[in-house]
């Protein structure tokens, strides 16, 4: 039987890609590892629990005895990595975290796949690691040969990351793919992003806080399309290959936010300007060739589809992302577990 530990899978990305999986390759054995930090959340994979191929372990990457004492157990075959510090601000008011969970959290299961002969390590990356690009460029885009300029402690971590996993993989032949992609959306984000944020607050009609004048440019990709695009890469990718997976989608922050408010009915009065951030990244636009041409590999889903499904999502589902926002969610690792 094949065996994916997917870390980091009680997060956004993770979870949506273990939901993924379950329905696109149910042969797999699914194990997810997850520290339960602040934007894990376990609820998220309730409806995994009771699946015989799926079992949670609570645990950091950090923390060597127990990625050691998983792998032992459980022999993996792949490993995916999502586990990671993501959020630019928290990044510039606690740099040490990022260092520790993005970079030593990535050698420690570096050297327990090299020990324990996986067949593929995959490092799930950002398009930040490139730094930014101009507003007035629109014809430049970030390809897999850009040099990385990171430019918070966040992306700074990740590119860490990625030069270990290049250099693991040249010094011990260790077989590592590395995807770098843009900004995702869609069902289970944590709501301290822009999307599920602005659609929280309009629900909620409070103040929707804007960076600067709102002009800067992201690239968006729906986050079951980064799903389809690693699952590839797992499969036919080339080991010792970076690919960029982006959603040919670049949008204004600010065009953003005024959709989401058409889409909820609600009045551009709910817009605030606030300070920008320190070091804001101007635009990010991914050229993802390579992944089509090597792979076949190209987003499906066009932005005001994945905005508007993604919306839905959340009117929805407004008790999961109101037990964020209260708390109550840390609470269900607890309820889950207590009696078992």
């Amino acid at each position: 039987m094949k065996t994916m530990i997917v870390t980091g899978g009680a997060g956004f990305i993770g979870s949506n890609f273990l939901f993924y999986m379950r329905r696109t390759a149910p042969e797999w054995r699914l194990v997810c590892l997850d520290k339960l930090t602040y934007a894990g959340n376990l609820s998220t994979l309730s409806p995994l629990m009771e699946d015989r191929m799926f079992s949670f372990v609570r645990g950091d990457i950090a923390d060597r005895e127990c990625v050691y004492a998983l792998f032992e157990r459980e022999k993996p075959t792949v490993v995916v990595n999502f586990a990671a510090e993501t959020h630019v601000d928290r990044s510039i008011e606690d740099p040490a975290v990022f260092l520790q969970t993005n970079v030593m959290g990535t050698q420690v299961l570096l050297d327990a796949c090299r020990d324990f002969a996986v067949e593929r390590f995959h490092q799930v990356s950002t398009d930040e690691v490139y730094g930014d690009l101009p507003l007035d460029r629109p014809d430049l885009f970030f390809t897999e040969t850009t040099p990385l300029r990171p430019s918070s402690p966040y992306s700074a971590s990740k590119a860490g990351a990625d030069l270990l996993c290049r250099a693991y993989g040249r010094t011990y032949d260790l077989p590592v793919t590395v995807s770098r992609c843009s900004n995702n959306y869609g069902p289970y984000q944590f709501p301290e992003k822009l999307i599920p944020l602005m659609i929280a607050n309009a629900l909620a009609d409070k103040p929707l806080p804007v960076y600067g004048t709102g002009v800067n440019v992201r690239d968006w990709l729906y986050v079951e399309d980064h799903c389809a695009a690693i699952y590839d890469i797992i499969e036919r990718g080339t080991p010792g290959s970076v690919y960029n997976v982006g959603g040919h989608n670049e949008m204004r922050n600010i065009d953003i936010v005024r959709m989401i408010l058409r889409l909820l009915h609600k009045s551009e009065s709910l817009i605030t300007f606030v300070a920008d951030r320190k070091g804001h990244d101007q635009r990010y636009a991914i050229d993802p060739t390579f992944i089509h041409r090597e792979l076949g590999w190209l987003p499906k889903t066009s932005f005001a589809d994945g905005l508007e499904k993604t919306v839905a999502w959340y009117r929805t589902n407004r008790t999961w992302w109101e037990n964020i926002v209260n708390g109550e969610y840390r609470d269900y690792y607890e309820r889950m577990y207590s009696n078992r």
